[in-house]
């Protein structure tokens, strides 16, 4: 028994040993870092790093916004941070409760950890069922991580950090509790997924795809020079606004007319991808996804118009 197991442990070592995230920052902006994932969906090649993740470094610490998909991932997000600069990680900042954007926080619990109410709330229900279906996607880059949960709760407001003013932004489209951040001194907005770009949007937790476009519109008002969406490239113009407005209000109307017209979902599913969508990741297997979560509700209120 003991020279299988030992077997065992000397034959998983190589396979341990190829789990590394090989996270580089890049600088976006003043003291402004990015770890950019990729736009391709949950798989064991890419352990789960499909998420932007960002750091700011200020007067008296860094501050980090998202934590990634797993603990291993936010160990390697803390020495990312240590190659960039010796001062201390004094702040966590979660845009919402998905597993790519907060399964990191056990490298993190020696630092405050804050999120807005609602994603609290929803790590709290949803946290280890997201987790336990990531590890089935992934496999072993999920090995060891748990739920940690925020341990503060952000108001929306300036929170300041150094000449950091950080402008916190409640918002509610991508999941019922979405923070977008921006930083007043360079402005870089932090959109979370509430900005998907080249990368179709997901909406699994969605309240509704009205109350999305009402945040993007809220987003376009804001005073930004750069965006960093919760997947995909940055940019330093509208672009990532406009296309998420362009695909909502797209998805939106197919819903609609679909629901008026009683198509099913099967029919649904296969409907036709508008060109203009041709160039952003996954946006099949999304439209597939999106009538799954969101159709069901579509129909509800087509009966409700037709029977008051």
């Amino acid at each position: 028994m003991r020279w299988t197991l030992l077997w065992l442990i000397l034959f998983s070592l190589p396979v341990l040993a190829e789990l590394d995230y090989a996270l580089k920052p890049r600088l976006i902006a003043d003291n402004t870092w990015l770890l950019e994932g990729s736009t391709d969906n949950f798989a064991k090649d890419n352990g789960g790093n499909i998420v932007n993740v960002g750091f700011i470094v200020t007067e008296p610490g860094v501050v980090v916004i998202d934590t990634g998909p797993s603990r291993r991932y936010g160990e390697a997000l803390r020495q990312a941070i240590a190659r960039v600069t010796d001062k201390p990680v004094i702040q966590v900042l979660l845009t919402h409760h998905h597993p790519d954007h907060a399964l990191g926080n056990q490298a993190f619990k020696d630092v405050p950890i804050g999120a807005l109410a609602g994603t609290t709330t929803l790590l709290h229900e949803q946290g280890d069922s997201l987790a336990e279906n990531l590890y089935r996607l992934v496999g072993d880059w999920m090995r060891g991580t748990e739920v940690v949960l925020p341990g503060e709760t952000l108001q929306p407001g300036v929170k300041t950090f150094g000449s950091h003013d950080l402008q916190l932004l409640q918002l509610r489209g991508h999941t019922g509790a979405d923070l977008a951040i921006l930083d007043r001194k360079t402005g870089v907005l932090f959109a979370g997924d509430l900005v998907f770009y080249q990368r179709a949007l997901t909406t699994p937790h969605s309240p509704g795809l009205a109350v999305w476009l009402a945040d993007i519109a809220t987003l376009q008002g804001l005073p930004w020079t750069l965006i960093v969406p919760g997947h995909g490239p940055v940019a330093t113009d509208a672009k990532p606004l406009e296309q998420m407005r362009d695909y909502l209000t797209w998805l939106d109307q197919l819903l609609r007319d679909a629901a008026a017209q009683g198509s099913d979902m099967p029919e649904l599913i296969r409907s036709p991808i508008p060109a203009r969508f041709a160039a952003i990741n996954l946006s099949r297997y999304e439209l597939i996804r999106s009538v799954t979560h969101l159709y069901p509700q579509y129909e509800r209120t087509q009966m409700q118009r037709i029977n008051p």
